[in-house]
């Protein structure tokens, strides 16, 4: 039986009548590959007509003395291109290897038992609101592992809502706020912040060439911003996502039963199998001259660094290792051919993304070539410096424009190279340090990512909602997600004035005026 909610969204006030347009008219759209077939063919077709209309924009480094055009897909050279690059474009499609690969992991984990042992025990008794805030804090912690929430953690937020009876896609949307959050607020320094910290620093330096920006930058406004992100999270979940979607009606069910003693000692046992992975990881990571460090010491210098090379294997690891000693614990794990087939019916259950992945893929790939989102980045901040706002309302003014470039570029780097020229000196000539420009340039990149169907992890999304109700489509999740996205970025905006007001440092040594 196909799993359903079967049930239909209530309609307390105006809100939830605009979210049930939302969801209705999203729903109406293809399914979500053959809408991402849609747009990679609009994407030929308006890269011809714009590339005849000679449709450009002045690059925004002053070292590069040539405008940025758009290119004609549809010539012999983009047609070459298109099918001579598919199968590149579909391999080198960063969220594709990074689901497939956690998903090893985690589906030893889950079918082993272990997932579901330590639900019961952490779920079992725990009051919902506190349910509400965990999922949504370790959501926000989860960017300290780069994309691994979308893969890992969104998923779980549903399968802990539903074994406390209560709806699966509110988990799923509490987790998926968290992560997408988590990309501006975290208690440590992420993967992102010296990634964004070198770009800030370029920019800088074309003004004062002695200028650094330090991957701590935003430390402290990012540590305010994980308790604002969680209460927030907390607030929408359960007063506006939950109600809205009402009880769960679905076949999909999670059982909760108590955990037998032989449940219980294994449960110990893949603890400390963790505790000993851990430690392993620890010796590859601490010391100076660890593994897992670049040459010259640095853990987190930038992608090109061990240890984040290494995060998504890391990952698959923390789930499997436990798992398979869960499993031989309990014993339902006799022969190595078990194992294989956990991970054989993993990916057999992914096979919906892999479609969607070829061709979110192709989108992407032609997105990238034909230069629009290129030229939207920069025509959006010739935008902000033609209205001749300061002060405040400027970076305001910022972070709605970053919002909104980002439902359509989805890279948080490739944005940030393309903006920081423009805005970290036009701030800095207004008096406001490089590290507020790539402060309020994370806001509005965090608070849009939940509501893009562009965003690479968004179809992945929607398959995960799918195991509980099929008929669940794109609309679904985006009214779903809008009050997140509302929400977050107005409590952000408001503690970022008022952050401004005060003068508070945003982090060690960052200060807020130039």
């Amino acid at each position: 039986m196909e799993p359903s909610t079967g049930k239909k969204k209530t309609e307390r006030n105006w809100g939830d009548k605009f979210l049930n347009i939302v969801e209705k008219t999203g729903n109406k759209l293809p399914h979500p590959a053959t809408l991402f077939c849609i747009f990679a063919v609009a994407v030929l077709l308006l890269s011809a007509g714009l590339a005849a209309l000679d449709v450009s924009a002045e690059h925004p480094d002053p070292d590069i003395d040539e405008k940025v055009k758009v290119v004609n897909l549809l010539s012999k050279e983009g047609i070459r291109d298109i099918l001579t690059k598919a199968v590149d474009n579909f391999t080198g499609f960063a969220p594709l290897g990074v689901v497939l690969v956690a998903m090893l992991g985690v589906g030893v984990a889950e079918r082993s038992g272990l997932i579901s042992a330590f639900l019961k025990k952490i779920v079992m008794g725990a009051p919902d609101m506190l349910i509400t805030a965990v999922v949504v804090f370790a959501g926000i912690m989860s960017s300290m592992a780069s994309d691994a929430g979308y893969v890992v953690l969104v998923p779980l937020g549903a399968v802990i809502f539903l074994s406390k009876g209560r709806h699966p896609i509110a988990g799923l949307a509490a987790a998926f706020a968290g992560v997408s959050g988590g990309f501006s607020s975290n208690l440590i320094i992420t993967m992102i912040d010296p990634m964004l910290g070198g770009f800030t620093q370029e920019s800088a330096q074309m003004m004062d060439s002695a200028y650094t920006v330090t991957p701590a930058a935003n430390l402290f406004f990012m540590m305010a911003s994980t308790v604002l992100i969680t209460v927030v999270g907390v607030l929408v979940t359960e007063k506006v996502v939950e109600p809205r979607l009402g009880s769960y009606t679905g076949s999909y069910k999670q059982d909760l039963d108590s955990l037998k003693p032989k449940e219980n000692k294994s449960l110990k046992i893949a603890l400390f199998a963790l505790i000993a992975y851990v430690i392993v990881v620890a010796l590859m990571t601490v010391p100076e001259t660890a593994i897992l460090r670049t040459d010259e010491g640095a853990l987190l210098a930038d992608h090109e660094s061990p240890f984040i090379g290494a995060m998504i294997p890391l990952i698959a690891l923390s789930f499997f290792i436990p798992g398979l000693a869960y499993g031989i614990s309990v014993g339902d794990v006799k022969k190595d051919k078990t194992v294989v087939k956990y991970m054989e019916d993993t990916m057999s259950t992914m096979g919906g993304y892999i479609v969607l992945a070829f061709v979110a893929a192709q989108f992407v790939a032609y997105f990238e070539w034909s230069n629009i989102g290129f030229i939207l980045a920069i025509n959006g901040a010739e935008f902000l410096q033609a209205i001749n706002l300061t002060g405040i309302p400027l970076i305001l003014a910022f972070i709605l424009v970053s919002g909104f470039i980002n439902i359509f570029v989805g890279s948080a780097s490739a944005k940030w190279a393309i903006m920081a020229p423009v805005f970290v000196p036009m701030l800095m000539n207004m008096g406001y340090s490089p590290e507020v420009a790539q402060l309020a340039y994370r806001i509005g990149d965090s608070t849009t990512n939940i509501i893009s169907p562009l965003m690479p992890y968004f179809a992945i999304i929607v398959a995960f909602a799918q195991k509980y109700d099929k008929n669940i489509g794109i609309g679904t999740l985006i009214s779903t997600m809008l009050p997140y996205s509302i929400a977050f970025m107005i409590a952000w905006m408001i503690m970022l004035s008022a952050w401004l007001l005060l003068g508070l440092p945003i982090g060690p040594e960052a200060p807020i005026y130039y």
